[in-house]
């Protein structure tokens, strides 16, 4: 009786695992991009790409300056909120703020290889009206700017809370399940690092409690040059821009 019963536990932990495994695999990306923060759009946008039939809405300040700088934002965050401390920040660069698929007022559905194509192309648009262009990604955006720059002539790349690839990041949350095997957005930025050979600025939070620091250390070992490396001490991964350290390192990083 006893041994039936620890059969029928074996059993019943085997289908909970496999459900779960499910969960993951079926909601990943439900996990990943959260565009509905960004959905309340509070400034209109003045900026349109179609790329892929797919329409982007995106922002631009300080127009008409002869260098660009490309921002990509983090997996839940309204980039339109940064319009105005970029300005500042930047005043000699145009600053072009691109909302991903689904985002703020864009179309379409987001992905890792639709999320690239359209930074892509948004490069190609941008580079046309300036003399050089530099990308700055945080977070997830940290992802699509490694591949970018890896692609296309970026003059400088600014990364801010970074990581190698997202699948070691999910597999420390989830070290019971076969991430690797599951993950169909992978974001494996330790691929396309070796082939930037732009300059590189890597700003990490001191208290980051979602980007573990050994997955930043990781991308930073992954460049064919080492990048310049920036540790704010207090910052946490979503209150960074509020430390004069994270604007300082980015001011002097982008003359």
């Amino acid at each position: 009786m006893f041994l039936r019963v620890i059969g029928v536990m074996a059993v019943l932990a085997g289908l909970l695992y496999i459900a779960f495994a499910a969960a993951l695999y079926f909601n990943q990306r439900g996990m990943i991009y959260h565009p509905e923060f960004s959905w309340r759009v509070a400034h209109a946008p003045d900026l349109v790409l179609v790329n892929q039939g797919v329409t982007l809405r995106g922002w631009v300040v300080n127009p008409g300056k002869p260098r660009a700088l490309l921002y990509f934002g983090g997996n839940g965050e309204r980039v339109e909120d940064a319009r105005e401390e970029l300005a500042r920040w930047f005043p000699e660069r145009t600053v072009y703020l691109l909302p991903y698929r689904g985002y703020a007022a864009s179309e379409g559905e987001p992905t890792e290889q639709a999320l690239v194509a359209d930074a892509l192309a948004w490069f190609d648009r941008v580079a046309k009206d300036h003399v050089s262009v530099a990308v700055l990604g945080r977070s997830l955006g940290s992802g699509v700017a490694v591949q970018l720059a890896a692609r296309r002539p970026v003059e400088r790349l600014a990364l801010v809370t970074p990581f190698d690839s997202l699948v070691r990041v999910a597999q420390g949350f989830y070290p019971w399940f076969p991430v690797d095997w599951l993950a169909r957005d992978r974001f494996d930025s330790w691929r396309y690092a070796p082939q930037v050979r732009c300059p590189v600025l890597i700003v990490r939070a001191g208290e980051d409690q979602l980007m573990p620091a050994e997955r930043t250390a990781a991308l930073a070992a992954s460049f064919a040059t080492p990048p310049l490396l920036q540790v704010v001490p207090e910052a946490g991964h979503n209150d960074i821009q509020d430390y004069l350290a994270y604007r300082a390192s980015l001011t002097r990083f982008f003359p």
